[in-house]
């Protein structure tokens, strides 16, 4: 199973659910309220997704949206970042791709895309 995992500040209710309609099939998601984890399904090339939001990511500004599945819209996190941050007008932050579970966070820096262009930083 594949996955990919953004963080997106102060995300608007209804924004994700909006942004993804048009990228993927059968989609059940209910983000009326995004003050509690989100889980919803939806198809994609007609295989299965799971999609979760958690609110309150990174001091509580993020929200961490990952999506699950065999085949995804986007072949990687940088560029679901992309599609989402064309579509919510919000900063969107991703992992470069090299981060490994245990791997000091300190040394990381992650992609954040914003009105200023894409940009590898710090998180803080």
């Amino acid at each position: 199973m594949k996955d990919l995992e953004i963080y997106v500040r102060d995300l608007e209710v209804g924004a994700v659910s909006q942004w993804l309609e048009g990228q993927l099939d059968q989609l059940e998601l209910d983000d009326s309220q995004v003050d509690s984890v989100i889980k919803g399904t939806a198809l994609f090339q007609g295989a299965g997704l799971r999609i979760t939001l958690y609110p309150g990511a990174f001091g509580k500004r993020f929200t961490s949206l990952v999506m699950e599945g065999e085949a995804l819209p986007w072949s990687s996190d940088l560029d679901c970042a992309r599609s989402a941050w064309r579509s919510l007008d919000t900063e969107v932050r991703c992992s470069p791709g090299d981060w490994m579970e245990g791997d000091p966070v300190e040394d990381e820096k992650w992609w954040r895309l914003d009105h200023r262009g894409e940009h590898l930083v710090n998180w803080n």
